[in-house]
């Protein structure tokens, strides 16, 4: 499956409608980009379960802004609607299927539980 444009748009439906979404923040003028681009593409081509994203931030400077984006490229991966990974850097082909490898044994009423944890510990305001 090839990788596919996400806007500010289609992001939010896009995460919340599949179980497993790899997202690629990145601009034009990045080297480290270009350099991660294919490797992207090669995993998304591997793993047709998953879906691959691509987050151009110089068109969509307000959506990544508001996923706090200061590094690029940074690759986020969403499972089941929750943000479980987020890292800037190129990765290289071995890295990714690390994380994709994580990402797919994940227990995700475990993840839920620790985020409830998390929140009620967190002080109200």
């Amino acid at each position: 499956m090839a990788t596919q444009a996400l806007t500010g748009e289609t992001f939010e439906k896009t995460v919340l409608e599949n179980d497993i979404v790899l997202v690629d923040w990145w601009a034009s003028w990045c080297g480290p980009c270009r350099m991660f681009a294919p490797v992207f593409e090669q995993s998304s081509e591997e793993n047709s379960d998953i879906v691959y994203g691509k987050v151009d931030t110089e068109a969509e400077q307000s959506l990544a802004g508001a996923a706090q984006i200061t590094s690029i490229p940074t690759l986020m991966a969403f499972r089941e609607g929750v943000l479980v990974f987020s890292q800037p850097g190129a990765l290289p082909a071995s890295a990714l299927q690390q994380v994709i490898d994580q990402v797919r044994g994940l227990d995700m009423d475990d993840v839920r539980a620790q985020i409830e944890k998390a929140k009620e510990a967190a002080p109200q305001n």
